[in-house]
């Protein structure tokens, strides 16, 4: 996790006999399978910003109906660190693809049993019930998901280009979201507001069920990374949870801490915003879904750029760096959204999604050279799905309960600068434990 300007980071693998077609064929069923599990997890997303707290929670006032419906959305992100367990044990000890299978069948399965869950309407509470069920086996799925790929990705790379690999994973991210995003402005737009509660919201959750296709693809086609196979011969590890909590557990915990910020970020611009911008400032919904929308489009070729850079200067500067826009544009972001002008908000949004960008593009690779190939699935993913659960999740939620205890948006500005100088913090605390297990190892 060097900082130091070289083509290479020092953690990448050695040379690996592997072709460059079977490199690129894995990359992008990599890419594919993030797009397809995060376009399932954020379809859930918009929904509970638009429609769950009518059809799930009718009982409530509309504050806390959005507050229930947001709570069931963070329920997914408890489950993730279980899943991020139980997908790291697994693909430390059996391999990195059929972890990434099965994760895709939980994913397809629920998603679709999702869009045809009867409302409260129909069988009372219920649906509410089985619907944060349902949500439970998004976050377990999604969980195991992003180790699978991520490593995957990275354990296929060549030298000096584990960063860009790794972020063709992280594009998954903006991908899936814009589909989502682009399914439910489809359909909003084709149906009447009648129909689209009834029974129109329901198709971007049935589409969930081509997952299971690309899951039988990976199956059929994608062979086992050679890093895991080169770890597997050695004997590999008994218990790889055991070994992470052992000797890595503070390591896990920064690299959460590191990430928190983005999360939180992320999810209150493609969700928080999307519930505040209609419900208190009267915005009109598809206006705001298109400039989330646009946001995600202009990510794309942002994140392979700064992996880039990151394979060039080293993971730290890149990450560090988004971190530190993130800090400085939290105030402006909020000032600019309150216009309530959706030129003026796109840019603050904008802003925002440009040191998420940089933020998240070296992510992936940077949490893999955290871990030796033995407990990287386990280590990685749990630092990963951490920082889910204390900034992701529960960002939308706290921005409601900020908002409405504060009166003002500066207030999930401040939660914003808190999360991001911890990160910095962690970051900090990261390269110092690097650099001084570097000075303790025997020459």
């Amino acid at each position: 996790m060097s900082a130091s300007p070289s083509p290479q980071s020092p953690t990448d693998p050695p040379a690996i006999a592997v072709d460059v077609r079977t490199r690129r064929i894995v990359a992008g069923a990599a890419a594919a399978t993030a797009t397809v599990e995060w376009y399932e997890y954020f379809v859930f997303g918009v929904a509970a910003a638009l429609v769950f707290g009518s059809l799930f929670f009718p009982a409530f006032s509309p504050v806390a109906g959005v507050l229930a419906s947001f709570a069931t959305f963070a329920v997914g992100f408890l489950a993730r660190p279980l899943g991020g367990i139980i997908g790291g044990h697994l693909g430390d000890k059996y391999g990195r693809k059929p972890t990434l299978v099965w994760a895709l069948i939980g994913m397809g399965l629920a998603t679709t049993l999702i869009g045809l869950l009867p409302s409260f309407a129909t069988i009372g509470v219920l649906a509410p019930i089985i619907l944060v069920v349902l949500r439970l086996v998004q976050g377990v799925a999604v969980g195991m998901q992003w180790g699978g790929a991520t490593l995957l990705a990275t354990e296929y790379a060549p030298p000096g280009k584990r960063g860009l690999y790794g972020s063709l994973v992280q594009m998954g991210v903006p991908i899936g979201l814009v589909a989502a995003y682009a399914v439910y402005f489809a359909v909003s737009f084709l149906f009447s507001p009648e129909a689209f509660l009834v029974w129109g919201w329901r198709i971007p959750f049935l589409l969930g069920v081509f997952v299971l296709v690309l899951a039988w693809l990976i199956h059929r086609y994608v062979e086992e990374t050679p890093e895991f196979r080169a770890a597997a011969a050695t004997g590999g590890r008994r218990s790889p949870l055991r070994d992470v909590l052992r000797s890595h557990k503070v390591t896990v915990l920064l690299a959460g801490g590191s990430f928190a910020v983005n999360h939180a970020a992320f999810y209150i611009l493609v969700t928080g915003i999307l519930d505040y911008a209609t419900r208190e400032l009267g915005m009109a919904r598809n206006a705001v879904l298109l400039v989330a929308l646009g946001l995600s489009l202009v990510q794309l070729p942002l994140m392979p750029w700064a992996a880039s850079i990151s394979d060039r200067i080293g993971r730290v500067r890149v990450y560090a760096f988004g971190i530190a826009g993130l800090l400085v544009w939290a105030i402006p972001l909020f000032l600019l959204v309150d216009t309530a002008n959706i030129w003026i908000m796109a840019a603050g949004m904008l802003g925002c999604g440009i040191f998420l960008s940089i933020m998240y593009a070296p992510q992936a690779a940077l949490f893999a050279e955290l871990f030796e190939p033995e407990v990287r699935f386990t280590g990685a993913s749990l630092g990963y799905q951490i920082s889910s659960v204390v900034g992701g999740g529960f960002a939308p939620f706290a921005m409601v309960l900020l908002l409405d205890a504060f009166g003002t948006s500066l207030a999930v500005s401040g939660y914003l600068m808190v999360l991001a100088a911890i990160a910095l913090l962690s970051v900090w605390l990261l390269v110092r434990r690097r650099a001084h297990r570097e000075t303790a190892r025997p020459a």
